[in-house]
């Protein structure tokens, strides 16, 4: 329903125009909204309006009129200006507030659709039945965000994204949780994941301070409404992934999570039975900082023993007497491709491990 504020913005707009007093009171007289400098107590002559089968009436010099949501009575309007066009600006006012219970309630009908929509709370039949309804499309690209930030129920953060977005009718921003924000954005016919990677930019830079971080994930793009829910689920998996597997990055596709996507769908006591078979006492996250960190510039340099040395700035023997050292001790020859997959896999292992016991405390 509409607010109170929007209500008494809306009568103060109109008695900046016509200079005539109006005051919007409930249906048992109480008051919402009003200009009048010195309120009076209109309660007794609300009620016996409202029971009356009148549409407006002169009660007392002022102006009654009632106002419907559909055939609903929700509101009684008061006019008061002393001349001729009180009752004209009366029926402007009644005019305007309905306007606004329509247009408050589709919004209000799209917001709950969207939210059941992304959840899977409907029924294939009722998906296209209530978007038909509400004018939505069904059959368009569309891809879903989410964007955290470090605050809850960011208001500003929603207001600062319905002002990049233009508040265009069709993109639809809502949350279904404290944490996050939810973007649902409708694509044009050849746009693809560069322009939705171009987007996601664009509301990191928009949110993103000192103050504040954010991280903005992303599903794959669907053509169908039906599939909102899917894009939706593929993007809050990127953002669990991505606080995992790639913690320095600030924007996660879903589409390029790789091998992480997999690990992380995986129950934590066949990770740890998997840890135990391979390494038996020890973990793969257990050797000093220098082991890892030859570990890891290996891997980035594709198991190039020229380039990992050249980039750590040590022998190429070194790095080789490294290697060695560790085939010793893990009985895998990180050299070759299938013992490198093991021991990456493993690393990537214990890192979820880890994560995922942070968040049983």
């Amino acid at each position: 329903m509409i607010s109170n504020q929007i209500l008494q913005n809306t009568i103060e707009g109109l008695k900046a125009i016509t200079r005539i007093d109006l005051g919007v009171m409930d249906t048992e007289g109480k008051s919402l909204a009003t200009t009048f400098s010195q309120p009076r107590d209109y309660e007794r002559e609300v009620v016996a309006f409202v029971e009356s089968p009148a549409e407006s009436q002169v009660i007392q010099g002022a102006q009654f009129f009632k106002i419907y949501d559909e055939h609903q009575l929700e509101y009684i309007l008061i006019a008061n200006g002393g001349n001729d066009d009180v009752y004209m600006v009366g029926k402007i006012a009644v005019f305007q507030i309905q306007n606004l219970i329509v247009a408050y309630k589709e919004r209000f009908d799209k917001d709950n659709f969207i939210k059941n929509l992304l959840l899977d709370n409907l029924l294939l039949i009722d998906i296209y039945n209530r978007a038909k309804k509400l004018h939505i499309d069904t059959e368009v690209k569309r891809v879903i965000f989410i964007v955290e930030t470090s605050r809850e129920r960011d208001v500003a953060a929603l207001d600062k994204l319905r002002v990049l977005l233009g508040n265009k009718a069709k993109d639809f921003i809502t949350a279904v949780d404290e944490k996050n924000i939810i973007i649902v954005k409708e694509l044009g016919v050849n746009d693809g994941y560069p322009e939705v990677d171009k987007v996601a930019k664009e509301i990191l830079g928009l949110l993103k301070s000192e103050e504040e971080e954010v991280r903005v994930a992303y599903g794959t793009i669907v053509n169908d409404i039906k599939e909102v829910s899917k894009s939706y689920k593929e993007a809050k998996l990127a953002l669990d992934v991505g606080k995992i597997f790639s913690e320095e990055d600030e924007i996660v596709a879903y589409n390029t999570l790789g091998i992480g996507r997999l690990i992380y769908q995986l129950p934590v006591p066949l990770c740890k039975m998997f840890i135990k078979e391979i390494f038996e006492d020890k973990s793969p996250d257990d050797f000093d900082e220098e082991t890892l960190t030859t570990i890891n510039k290996f891997f980035e340099n594709s198991l190039n023993v020229s380039e990992t040395s050249r980039q750590l700035y040590i022998h190429r023997n070194t790095l080789v007497y490294r290697l060695d050292k560790l085939q010793k001790s893990t009985g895998l020859d990180l050299r070759t491709f299938e013992d490198a997959i093991t021991f990456k896999i493993a690393l990537m292992v214990v890192k979820y491990m880890k994560y995922m016991e942070t968040l049983e405390y």
